[in-house]
This record gives C-alpha cells, sequence and structure tokens, in this order.
C-alpha cells in the first residue's frame, strides 16, 4: 500500500512553489512521509520536500532550514479593565485561559502553520490573549453585573463559546477558561454585597427569633401539658370523691327510706282509711250537686221562656217598627234629594238661557257698533274716545288722590301752594289730546261739540249712547 501524502507538506509546498508536489512512491517513503516530532514541545511544519527539478534540492533545502511553531499549552492572564456592562457600569474582570496549538487536528495545524510561522511562544500568546481579551468585552458589554457576578459559570461559557470559535480558525484551541477576579472602583460590587450582608444578618436575626419564639412555645406547651396532667389529677380525684359522696347518700338514702316505710306504715294506712271515707263523702256531694244543677237548669228554662214573652218579642217588634221608619226616611230624603237636584238643574238651565240670550243681545249689539264704526269712521272712534277721556282723566289724577302727603318745592317763582298742584293737573289733562292724536290719529280740536250732544266736524254725525245705528245724512253733507 503506497504511503498517504502529508497535508501540510502539499498545502506549504503550494505556498512556496504554486502548484502541489508530486504524489509519493513507494520506492521513496521518507521523502514524502511527515516525520513525527522530534524536538520535544516543537513541532516541524516542512516535511522533506522535492524540488520539481531537482528532488535533492528540496530535500537538502528542507534539511538547512526547518521551521518549528510550539505545541506546548499557553497560560493567558485575560485582563479587561473598566468595561462599561449593559446598564453602564464600569467594571474590571480578569480571566485565565489555557489554549494551545492542536496539533492532533491536521487542518487545523496548517491553520496554525500559515498564522504563526516563525513567531514565538509569546507573540503566539500575545495573539490569543487579545483575541480573549476582546470577546471578554464583548460578553461583558452585553450582560449585566449582577449576571456576571452571580452567574460566573454563564459568563465563562459564553466567552469560551466565542473565543473557541473564533481561534479554531487560528488552529488554536482553548483549553479552559475560567473567571478569576471581578472588582469596580465605584464600589457597586460592594453595595450589592451589603445588601446580601443585610439579608442574611436578617434572616439569621429572624431564625434566632424564631428559635426563641418555638422555644418559648415548646416552654409553655410543656407548662400547660404539666398543669393539664395535674388539673387532670384533681379531677379524676374529685370524681372519686363524688362516686364515694353519691354511692354514700344512695345507701343513705335506702336506709331512710325503709325507716321511713317502717316509720309512717301506720300513718299510711290511717291516711288510706281516711281517704276512702273522703271520697265517699265527696261521692254524696256529687250526687247533691247533680240534683241541685237539673233543678238550676229547670230554673233556668223557665226564666227563658218568662223573659221571651215579656222582653223579646216586644223588642222585636220595636225593632221591626224602627226599621220601617227608616226606610221611610230613607225614601224621603232620596225623593227630596231627587227634587233638590232637578230644581238645580232646571234653574241651571234658566240661567244658561239668561246668559245665551244676554249674549246674543250684546253680540247683536257688537254687530250694530260695528257697522257703525264701519260707516262713520273717525267719528265713531271719536265718539269712543269722548266715552273714555273722564275714564282716562280719573285714572290719572288717582295716584294724587291716593297720596297722603305732598311736598312743594319752589325756587321763588310762580305760583306756590295748591294753585301750584292744580296747575301740574291741569297741565297733564291739556296734553291729553296730543296724546289721543298721536294714538289714533284723531285730532280732538278739531271736533265742535253741540249742545245737544252732536259731533260736528265736516258734517254732522248725533251721538245716541242708547241705541247704535245709521244716521240720516243731511243734505249736501257726507
Amino acid at each position: 500500500m503506497p504511503p498517504r501524502p502529508c497535508p501540510v507538506l502539499s498545502s506549504t509546498f503550494q505556498l512556496y512553489f504554486g502548484h502541489q508536489p508530486p504524489q509519493p512512491t513507494a520506492s521513496r517513503p521518507s521523502r514524502f512521509l511527515p516525520e513525527p516530532p522530534s524536538h520535544g514541545g516543537w513541532r516541524s511544519c516542512l516535511c522533506p520536500a522535492l524540488h520539481p527539478a531537482n528532488p535533492e534540492v528540496g530535500e537538502r533545502r528542507t534539511k538547512e532550514r526547518e521551521p518549528l511553531i510550539s505545541l506546548n499549552t499557553l497560560t493567558l492572564n485575560v485582563k479587561s479593565e473598566k468595561v462599561y456592562t449593559r446598564h453602564g457600569v464600569p467594571i474590571s474582570v480578569t480571566g485565565i485561559a489555557q489554549v494551545k496549538i492542536q496539533g492532533q487536528n491536521k487542518e487545523m495545524l496548517a491553520a496554525a502553520c500559515q498564522m504563526f510561522l516563525g513567531k514565538t511562544e509569546a507573540e503566539i500568546a500575545h495573539i490569543a490573549l487579545e483575541t480573549l481579551e476582546g470577546h471578554q468585552r464583548a460578553i461583558m458589554a452585553h450582560m449585566t453585573v449582577e449576571e456576571i457576578y452571580k452567574d460566573r459559570q454563564k459568563f465563562s461559557e459564553q466567552v469560551f463559546k466565542v473565543a473557541s470559535s473564533d481561534l479554531v480558525n487560528m488552529g488554536i484551541s482553548v483549553v479552559s477558561y475560567t473567571l478569576k477576579d471581578i472588582h469596580d472602583d465605584q464600589d457597586y460590587l460592594h453595595s450589592l454585597g451589603k445588601a446580601r450582608t443585610a439579608q442574611v444578618q436578617k434572616d439569621a436575626r429572624i431564625g434566632e427569633a424564631e428559635a426563641k419564639r418555638d422555644a418559648g412555645i415548646r416552654e409553655a406547651k410543656a407548662k400547660q401539658e404539666k398543669v393539664s396532667a395535674q388539673y387532670l389529677s384533681e379531677i379524676e380525684m374529685a370524681k372519686a370523691q363524688r362516686d364515694y359522696e353519691l354511692k354514700k347518700a344512695a345507701y343513705d338514702i335506702e336506709v331512710n327510706t325503709r325507716r321511713a316505710q317502717a316509720d309512717l306504715a301506720y300513718q299510711l294506712q290511717v291516711a288510706k282509711t281516711k281517704q276512702q271515707i273522703e271520697e265517699q263523702r265527696v261521692q254524696v256531694q256529687v250526687v247533691e250537686r247533680a240534683q241541685q244543677v237539673a233543678v238550676q237548669e229547670q230554673e233556668i228554662a223557665r226564666r227563658e221562656k218568662e223573659l221571651e214573652a215579656r222582653v223579646r218579642k216586644p223588642a222585636e217588634a220595636e225593632r221591626y217598627k224602627l226599621e220601617r221608619l227608616a226606610a221611610a226616611e230613607k225614601s224621603q230624603l232620596i225623593m227630596q234629594a231627587e227634587a233638590e237636584a232637578e230644581s238645580v238643574r232646571m234653574r241651571g238651565e234658566a240661567e244658561a238661557f239668561a246668559i245665551g240670550a244676554r249674549a246674543r243681545a250684546e253680540a247683536e249689539q257688537m254687530a250694530k257698533k260695528a257697522e257703525a264704526f264701519q260707516l262713520y269712521q273717525e267719528a265713531a272712534q271719536l265718539d269712543m274716545l269722548l266715552e273714555k277721556l273722564p275714564q282716562v282723566a280719573e285714572e290719572i289724577s288717582g295716584p294724587l288722590t291716593s297720596a297722603k302727603k305732598i311736598t312743594l318745592v319752589s325756587s321763588g317763582s310762580g305760583t306756590m301752594g295748591a294753585a301750584k298742584v292744580t296747575g301740574e293737573v291741569l297741565d297733564i289733562l291739556s296734553r291729553l289730546p296730543e296724546s289721543v292724536e298721536r294714538l289714533t290719529g284723531v285730532s280732538i280740536s278739531q271736533v265742535r261739540v253741540s249742545r245737544e250732544g252732536a259731533v260736528e266736524p265736516n258734517c254732522q254725525i248725533p251721538v245716541a249712547r242708547d241705541r247704535v245705528g245709521p244716521a240720516p245724512r243731511r243734505p249736501g253733507g257726507c
């Protein structure tokens, strides 16, 4: 079976020469198979490679310069100073990580050779440390102080997971990661510890108080049980005393009963004899009382018959008489009420007829007045105004008649005293025609009133107050 080609050799050969090396054969296995580690913790990154034109040259070059890479485990002290967490609290975290280049996985070894070929352990550790510190900061920024402080395992697992997925591309495997220390400069963690310490102290005080309470309760229960036992003992003693007293009393009652029975046997017999004699005497009295009752019943029957004949019959006759009188009086009252109702009805009809006749007469009179007003117009209106003028004057002077006292104030010129009041009233009355003219449009001053009571403006119209009707026209008049 021919040996398999070394993948590290193939990738390195292609990196240097730009193409894959020739396939190994069975006749030259030592030139193409990878050599085992021969330098302790270091391993060669190049196998004996053949030059494409002269294999001896490639083998000689490999032996002349053989680069090595460290496979030792590196311990990294990952410090992140004053990193702001999710809630903006700055804290410092220190983690311990164990990393190494994975030599068992050929792909990771090839990647490590490409990344760190020619670099020292310190340089490789610095690169891994920077990568771990960046991931540690990122995880701190996504968590709160309480989450990091209370769940260190979760924080370590997240850093380990994220850093491993990134470092594996460099050929480095994270063996372990542990959160070593958490501290801050703002006493935030100290405050959290104070709160927890206070809670623990409070729980301790509560536990101590509860223990004292339980001890007191148990002590009280023990005392209660002791007192209960004492009382139960006393109760049992009292029960025994009671049973003794009851039995003794029962025995005493029985003895006294027997003694009383013996002492009163004679008296009991005497009493029985007296009782029999009394019973016979009572029976005699009962017979006598029965006879007396029979006699009394006969007397009562006789008196009832006598009462019925002497009192009941006349009373029934009197009751019948009163009933008939009441019925007659009732009929009389009903007839009288009906007569009064009929009289009221007829009186109402008469009054209604009179009111209707009066209303018809007034309506006829109003109709005739309306015809007269329609015919004479202003003259009729003037006639009505002249009828109402005295009432208007009376209403105007009415307040003066009801005045109890009049006080006149004058400046010294003109009339004074009662003449002044009279002048004021006359002045008001003289203005009355002007007010009527403004209200109705009819001028009273243009109308001449004759002695006979007729009004003569441009034409003469007789005024008749007792009838309303058309007046005869004068020749050549209206």
